[in-house]
């Protein structure tokens, strides 16, 4: 291979290379809301994240009713009542939280998975991830009142029954009651429970927070739904994508176990710049506007934000786009986690919950004696988060 056919930044590596484990699926899946304008173009999409004029859509954005804002879940608000709304909520995701609450159940049930594992000497990776982020996710947002295993399962079937697409109108019916039952047992057994301890007594969790705030019983299973998918869901997939990297590539692997925190999350952040477990973010302009490069925005106008288009835009990221390199955010002084997360007033508040959890599993997982991928986990596509799935890899051991 000549010097022209290397990376600049790293000798030796083929410029072509691509590193990334879920492009192919996303290429055949990932589609855009009818009549929106899809950029990748890493400026132009951290302008429409960041500029107030672009206001929440997708995701059944535009059947919200706005007009009682302090009703509204979190994730549908804009301006003030946003900014109010999550500044309140801000304390249940500060590094403090992290450390002095959150990281206690990140490490209790990891130790917990572990020993079965060791006990076991075999399990599945998905299965563990769940457990974990399902935990996490219950401490913060209030669900302790139910068993923790159960809870989780229950949250797993609810994914289950919103992915795929039937084409059928059967399926679709089918579909769409297998969903709503899912939800009903999530309420009457996890939900409602948590309601009507914290009214007795409040707790530092966000529903506490919301009884306060006047929220209904229906209105806080949609909050509960809502961080249960994007505490739970993705963090889920992203562990499992974590741990597929690092054990196929045994240099990764080996400058994580032996790196400190910073460099263990630089691996992470990387990993997760190059595949982001959901792929698009949908905003609607509210004016006119010109973008960083010239870019002309209508009113009314919907784009749509290709995370991993503009996570490997080559004029943020350097060269080599698409190859794995630990070093990228802090040569590139890219401190935001790429658009993994998002940006802006709606970028996901919590991010630095979702990988520290990863860090604490991952390093936990990789020091268990024999450890070792038994097979790589099966690819697959949820339509309605717009992101991968992975299933069935499995992680052997020796038994203790």
């Amino acid at each position: 291979m000549s010097d022209t056919a290397t990376c600049p930044v790293h000798s030796g590596i083929d410029p072509a290379r691509d590193d990334r484990k879920s492009a192919a699926i996303a290429a055949a899946n990932v589609q855009a809301a009818d009549g929106a304008l899809v950029t990748g173009n890493f400026a132009f999409s951290r302008e429409i994240l960041r500029n107030p004029i672009f206001l929440q859509a997708g995701a059944g954005a535009e059947r919200i009713d706005t007009s009682q804002p302090e009703k509204v879940p979190l994730f549908f608000l804009d301006g003030d009542v946003h900014k109010k709304r999550r500044g309140q909520l801000a304390r249940f995701f500060t590094p403090k939280a992290i450390n002095d609450r959150h990281r206690k159940v990140m490490e209790a049930t990891t130790a917990e998975l572990l020993t079965e594992l060791r006990r076991t000497g075999r399990q599945r990776i998905d299965m563990m991830s769940m457990q974990l982020a399902s935990d996490v996710a219950a401490e913060i947002v209030g669900l302790t009142g139910s068993d923790p295993r159960a809870l989780a399962d229950r949250l797993r079937l609810t994914f289950l029954s919103i992915g795929g697409n039937p084409n059928s109108f059967l399926g679709r019916v089918q579909k769409g009651a297998l969903s709503l039952y899912k939800t009903m047992m999530f309420y009457m057994l996890d939900v409602r429970p948590a309601i009507r301890e914290r009214r007795k007594a409040r707790r530092d969790d966000v529903i506490s927070y919301l009884i306060d705030e006047g929220f209904t019983d229906k209105q806080i299973l949609i909050e509960c739904m809502t961080y249960a998918t994007a505490g739970v869901l993705t963090t889920r997939e992203y562990i499992v994508m974590v741990a597929w990297h690092l054990f196929e590539r045994e240099d990764l692997r080996q400058l994580f176990l032996n790196g400190g925190e910073d460099v263990q999350l630089a691996i992470l952040d990387e990993i997760l710049r190059l595949e982001p477990v959901a792929a698009l973010l949908h905003r609607k302009a509210s004016g006119d506007f010109t973008g960083p490069n010239g870019e002309t925005v209508n009113d009314g106008e919907l784009h749509a934000v290709d995370m991993r288009a503009a996570n490997t835009d080559a004029e943020a990221t350097g060269p080599c786009p698409f190859a794995l390199d630990p070093d990228r955010s802090k040569r590139q002084r890219m401190p935001s986690n790429w658009m993994s997360f998002g940006d802006g007033p709606h970028r996901c508040p919590g991010s630095q919950v979702a990988l520290h959890e990863t860090r604490v599993f991952i390093d936990g997982l990789l020091r268990v004696p024999g450890i070792r991928l038994a097979n790589a986990p099966t690819i697959g596509w949820c339509a309605p988060i717009m992101g991968y799935e992975l299933h069935g890899a499995y992680v052997e051991c020796d038994r203790a």
